[in-house]
């Protein structure tokens, strides 16, 4: 691998920059200075590669545990507007994007990677993997609520959602605490479910607790995350 290429892929700056700092001897590999952006190395055998007096070291994947705080979007970068990979404040990845999307208001478990096979495993409804939220709505859930979550339900002109699981936690009057399992993730799906329920059903709060049997670390408050470990590595 180039020089220049470990360096912009462990995000350290863009590829023209990493150029002139090579060639203005800024970087140096197992304490040699090296000039050449192609100098060719191997990520493998953990060389030591220092740039401006920083140590890089390369990982070829890398898997984020990130409790979304309301008010960020869930992309990996846009101009305007602060994203979940800028809330990964450590060394990360320039290719570090989210598995699947919440929405802008939805709280919760998202994870970061740049592992596009484990990505496509988690989101294709083909795997059938669980997705679990909490959701806050209003009105008074029911058990009708949960036989027509459970039979499939229809929520616009066109699309239908899978069988999901929905369970009523508190009903009261004027709201109702849920937890709703699905295995799709389709633009503001659940939102769109609960309201196809009527009744003025809507959703006043979402947080997703669970991907398959990945939980969120409760101990992570909105915004912060930390690095899988390798059992949750395991049973994803």
């Amino acid at each position: 691998m180039r020089l220049d290429r470990f360096l912009s892929d462990m995000n350290v700056a863009s590829r023209s920059e990493l150029r002139k700092a090579i060639r203005n001897r800024q970087v140096t590999v197992n304490g040699e200075t090296i000039r050449d952006p192609g100098f060719l190395l191997s990520p493998e055998e953990q060389p030591e590669v220092i740039c401006r007096g920083k140590c890089v070291e390369y990982q070829e994947l890398q898997y984020f545990m990130l409790n979304k705080p309301a008010g960020v979007i869930s992309a990996s970068e846009d101009r305007k507007q602060k994203t979940v990979v800028d809330l990964i404040g450590e060394e990360k990845r320039r290719d570090l994007f989210p598995v699947g999307r919440l929405d802008r208001d939805t709280e919760g478990l998202l994870l970061l990677t740049n592992d596009g096979q484990l990505a496509h495993r988690l989101l294709s409804p083909k795997k059938q993997v669980d997705k679990q939220y909490f959701a806050r709505i209003s009105g008074k859930a029911t058990a009708e609520d949960s036989a027509r979550f459970a039979a499939g339900i229809r929520y616009d002109t066109e699309l239908t959602a899978r069988p999901a699981r929905l369970e009523i936690l508190t009903a009261g009057e004027e709201s109702s605490e849920i937890l709703v399992t699905i295995q799709e993730g389709k633009f503001h799906q659940i939102k769109k479910m609960v309201a196809a329920l009527g009744g003025g059903k809507q959703v006043l709060y979402l947080k997703r607790l669970s991907i398959g049997a990945l939980r969120l670390d409760e101990s992570l408050r909105p915004g912060e995350y930390r690095r899988l470990r390798q059992e949750e590595l395991a049973v994803l």
